[in-house]
């Protein structure tokens, strides 16, 4: 019988076909919760480039991951997860803390947004903090903020050197900021979101909130504090 398959199912099928390969699912997972450059990847996972290269090329093709050139350092890319293309509900990985802090290099606009987030979704404390903070939260943040019902609470920025503790998760939110941090912070986990202070413009805030809430929404349930859930 000749069955013509709709492209949705054509789709799914190489999505799948794509992640019966250990190594492409192992990269699948270490992108679920956060992003990296081709190099850090293959460092984690043990991968020769020409092979890594192999397996980003076929996932890239069948659309469940993704480039942008960091912000920080032009010459990298990091890679991100594209969610919306996975066919399947996919395990999310736990993680223990304390406490979680965003980081962004001017803890002005990125890493107060993520902790606002934050703060509706867990029962976890949050923090923000920045490598090379600014005299004052951005007013578009605040005005973003306030427009999708958020508190900033005291807005106010500070270094990571005065607010990091021991065991906290770290979220660099930015490019710059985990460069910066590099072995300086080992266990930390890094979101590649675009600067919207480069613009300032409402639309660059409001796609920011946007992209830091989906990733919110997969890391929230993922962190409990030590000792329990944060139910």
């Amino acid at each position: 019988m000749n069955v013509e398959w709709s492209a949705s199912v054509v789709a799914r099928a190489q999505r799948h076909a794509a992640l019966g390969e250990p190594a492409r699912l192992a990269i699948i997972d270490r992108l679920l919760l956060g992003d990296a450059s081709p190099g850090e990847l293959g460092q984690e996972l043990g991968l020769p480039s020409n092979l890594l290269a192999h397996h980003l090329k076929l996932l890239e093709q069948v659309g469940l991951i993704e480039r942008s050139r960091s912000e920080g350092d032009r010459r990298r890319t990091y890679l991100r997860l594209r969610v919306q293309a996975l066919a399947d509900t996919m395990p999310t990985p736990l993680r223990t803390a304390p406490r979680v802090v965003f980081v962004c290099t001017h803890n002005s606009a990125r890493s107060h947004l993520a902790a606002a987030l934050w703060k509706r979704h867990s029962t976890v404390p949050a923090a923000s903090a920045g490598t090379e903070p600014a005299q004052c939260v951005h007013p578009r943040a605040v005005a973003t903020a306030r427009k999708h019902g958020l508190s900033l609470g005291p807005a106010h920025t500070s270094h990571i050197d005065e607010t990091l503790r021991p065991d906290d998760l770290v979220v660099a939110v930015c490019d710059n900021a985990h460069e910066q941090l590099g072995p300086r912070v080992p266990d930390r986990l890094h979101w590649s979101v675009p600067d919207p202070t480069r613009t300032g413009t409402a639309d660059a805030f409001a796609d920011a909130l946007s992209d830091l809430a989906d990733r919110v929404d997969r890391l929230a349930p993922a962190v409990q504090p030590p000792g329990g859930s944060d139910d």
